[in-house]
């Protein structure tokens, strides 16, 4: 290749088609582009290495492992990708996150612009799994670590108000290990990621996979080892003009996941959201 993909090819299938020829540092950014496009387009190599939780040089390397002379000309490919993708049919017909607006616009273009993407990428056998799994559990345990934490608590209270027995793991202290030491075959673990995975994350699907537990990963990368680790997998888009990924489509994920399992048996959960909402 000579500077650009296979003009039958867009960027990301060709990253996606040679995704086990790259380091695991190269595994990174390939991960993060496929998610990510939009940021790929727009982002200097610096910035979009900070996001993939590597170095430049690594992001430079990367793209001429794909054949490109470097960044520049990859991130050329990933801008035309992307007015495609803005441009097809059922598409809004302009880019919500561009160079032509002010900071605050950006930030919120950005995160309409990621429900548009989460929404497109879950498919429905993957919602039907889920909720069938979270309402059959005889327990969930929540396992997410610095920002994820937060979800996590949200994602046991609104469980928790349908009368399903949750518990949360967010760090490596005594109380959260052994809630991890109550996982057993009826249990469902449910892991939150954002970018690369905590050390927990790995510790508490392998115990899962012992034990013989469902796993759940919620995850903004559909390509990480996380997803290809766990039995059911949603994926969310954090993509973000700021210092920090965006949690917009994570909370619309847990809230719709709650009111999947509220759905299964209204009857059932009536009374009680009633109860709750009158307090």
């Amino acid at each position: 290749m000579a500077g650009s993909t296979p003009q039958s090819t867009s960027l990301s299938s060709y990253i996606e088609d040679q995704l086990d020829d790259f380091s695991r540092s190269q595994k990174d950014v390939a991960r993060y582009i496929v998610d990510h496009l939009d940021e790929a387009a727009f982002l200097t190599a610096e910035e979009l290495a900070r996001r993939a939780g590597t170095s430049s040089s690594t992001v430079v390397r990367f793209s001429q492992a794909l054949g490109f002379e470097g960044f520049p000309e990859l991130q050329a490919s990933a801008i035309e990708e992307y007015r495609a993708t803005v441009g097809a049919e059922g598409s809004t017909g302009r880019a919500l996150f561009s160079f032509d607006r002010s900071d605050f616009e950006a930030s919120l273009g950005t995160d309409h612009a990621n429900l548009e993407e989460t929404a497109r990428k879950i498919k429905p056998d993957q919602i039907d799994e889920a909720v069938a799994a979270l309402s059959s559990a005889s327990q969930v345990v929540i396992v997410g670590t610095d920002q994820m934490a937060f979800f996590a608590s949200y994602l046991r209270h609104t469980l928790s108000l349908l009368d399903i027995r949750a518990e949360i793991v967010t760090s490596t202290a005594g109380p959260s290990l052994q809630r991890l030491g109550r996982i057993d075959e009826e249990t469902v673990v449910v892991v939150l990621t954002a970018g690369r995975a905590h050390a927990l994350i790995g510790r508490a699907l392998k115990l899962a996979e012992h034990r013989n537990a469902k796993t759940l990963a919620i995850a903004d990368a559909s390509l990480s080892d996380t997803v290809k680790r766990s039995d059911m997998s949603l994926y969310f888009s954090s993509n973000s003009p700021s210092f920090f990924r965006s949690s917009t489509a994570l909370m619309a994920v847990v809230h719709a996941l709650a009111h999947g399992v509220y759905s299964r048996d209204e009857d059932a959960h009536r009374d009680r959201i009633r109860a709750y909402k009158l307090k």
